[in-house]
């Protein structure tokens, strides 16, 4: 078995480099990969060949992880593009998505005291899904027409969103102490 560290994510998978991929296919070359690459295969190896196995072993879950997830998928399309997502200083946002982040949080502030506050949080999550849609299918169109800075724009939106998505997650845990 031999897992060449170079090779993008969607080769080692045998999958196109695009965002929509065939989710069985990933599926099934992870569980083939990870039946080839069981420590226990390795528990009788020399040293480096159980070190490689380890190695080989994380590269095969990370790009998995990174592949099953639309976001993810997403940001390593535009870093494969040369994109960069600067997250940490990139806070240039359209006024109107800026609006209904403000709107988003207000309400995710309010849920808490509201009479029935996981309807109200459930108020939330709904409209962020429904943002979050939005923000795949303009991603998705954004990569089909190769338009790199959309796509960016389209992920760091997403990212916000998904941010929220968290928050609401967390603001649920709380209520449910």
């Amino acid at each position: 078995m031999h897992v060449d560290f170079s090779k993008n994510y969607f080769d080692l998978f045998g999958l196109a480099e695009k965002f929509d991929i065939d989710n069985a296919q990933l599926v099934s070359r992870f569980q083939e990969l990870q039946k080839q690459l069981h420590p226990d295969k390795y528990a009788s190896k020399p040293d480096a060949e159980r070190r490689w196995s380890m190695q080989a072993a994380s590269f095969v879950n990370e790009a998995y992880q990174t592949l099953g997830d639309d976001l993810k998928r997403a940001i390593y399309l535009l870093t494969l593009q040369g994109v960069s997502i600067d997250e940490e200083t990139d806070t240039q946002m359209s006024p109107m998505f800026l609006m209904e982040q403000m709107e988003y949080r207000e309400a995710l502030e309010m849920a808490p005291d509201a009479s029935d506050p996981y309807q109200a949080l459930d108020a939330v999550r709904k409209n962020l899904k429904s943002a979050t849609s939005e923000q795949l299918a303009a991603f998705e169109n954004a990569c089909n027409q190769q338009s790199w800075d959309e796509a960016r724009t389209s992920v760091r939106q997403w990212q916000f969103l998904d941010k929220l998505k968290q928050e609401v997650r967390s603001a649920e845990e709380r209520l449910d102490e």
